[in-house]
């Protein structure tokens, strides 16, 4: 059997970007994280501990998103690798990050990027 937990549409406003405006007014973000673990004994237990906790993937997520870089690749593999620190047993994890309205020299309603294993 296959477990996964998938939290999706965090939203977040950081201030990301190359363009020095960017790192002054900031945008908006959506962060999606898709994780299979085998959660079966929080299941029958009822026990947060048997889990991932998702008030932890978001603290992360947000953690994560509070320091500026230029680009949002960064930023994605740093909550991945926090999120694998934190929690050893996740199986597959997947995070995806998106940018809307990015400044583009067209109507774009966003970018985003995405890491797995």
């Amino acid at each position: 059997m296959i477990n996964t937990i998938n939290i999706e549409g965090i939203k977040l406003y950081a201030f990301h970007g190359c363009l020095e405006e960017e790192a002054k007014i900031g945008g908006n973000y959506i962060v999606d994280v898709y994780m299979v673990t085998d959660f079966s004994e929080a299941a029958k237990t009822d026990d947060l501990s048997k889990t991932v906790d998702y008030c932890s993937i978001y603290e992360i997520c947000k953690k994560e998103m509070a320091i500026r870089s230029k680009l949002i690749e960064q930023v994605c593999a740093r909550m991945f690798t926090s999120i694998r620190s934190e929690f050893n047993t996740i199986d597959h994890l997947h995070v995806k990050l998106t940018k809307l309205q990015p400044p583009m020299n067209g109507d774009v309603e966003k970018v985003s990027v995405e890491m797995k294993d």
